[in-house]
């Protein structure tokens, strides 16, 4: 897969994310996330500041806050914030079509907003039908990297396979179900794992 083609499918997730969060309330918006130091606003305004961020103010950043990355996060999600939810809202909207990105992989991105899609939508019961595709090629990414989040280390010795689409990985314990709820288990997510079954899921939970 190209680095265009991964682009049009961050694009999409974006949109669809957007699609989903349109007809909030403003209590909706206050709910906590997965996230759990953030609500699914200040989450939003994550994903539009590393929409936002090229390696040159991302070094800025780092070298402002001491190489503090949570500090970094922190102040770039402030920035994007906005005064009202409908602010926040409008912020992402004008990034959804972004390829401006900090100094990682254009997959990294995709990562972010399935992954903190899913931060959002989960605690507001709100569903979506990802491509099977697109999940893969995620699943694919994060087998392999530690970078922003830990994933490869987190399944050493497990072997985890996919039951609605290709992804297989590793050897070991056994830790089988959906492509998304993998995904979310490999980034620490462990409320996934109640839709995993096998014999590593438990050593997954404990990791997450």
């Amino acid at each position: 897969m190209t680095t265009r083609d991964t682009w049009a499918l961050v694009h999409t997730e974006r949109a669809a994310l957007a699609a989903d969060l349109a007809g909030l309330t403003d209590e909706q918006w206050t709910t906590m996330s997965l996230s759990t130091e953030f609500t699914v606003r200040e989450v939003l305004a994550h994903l539009t500041a590393a929409a936002s961020l090229n390696p040159l103010r991302w070094l800025i950043g780092v070298y402002r806050n001491r190489f503090d990355f949570d500090k970094q996060v922190a102040m770039r999600l402030a920035e994007h914030l906005g005064t009202t939810p409908a602010d926040t809202f409008a912020r992402f909207e004008r990034v959804i079509g972004s390829t401006t990105k900090p100094p990682l992989p254009v997959a990294a991105m995709l990562g972010e907003v399935i992954v903190h899609g899913e931060d959002i939508r989960r605690p507001l019961g709100i569903h979506r039908d990802y491509p099977i595709t697109t999940l893969t090629r995620l699943a694919e990414y994060y087998r392999g990297t530690d970078l922003v989040v830990l994933a490869k280390g987190r399944i050493t010795d497990l072997r985890l396979t996919a039951t609605d689409g290709p992804f297989e990985t590793g050897s070991g314990a056994l830790v089988s179900g959906p492509t998304l709820a993998l995904i979310m288990a490999m980034t620490g997510r462990s409320s996934y794992c109640d839709e995993l079954t096998g014999d590593g899921v438990a050593t997954l939970r404990a990791r997450g």
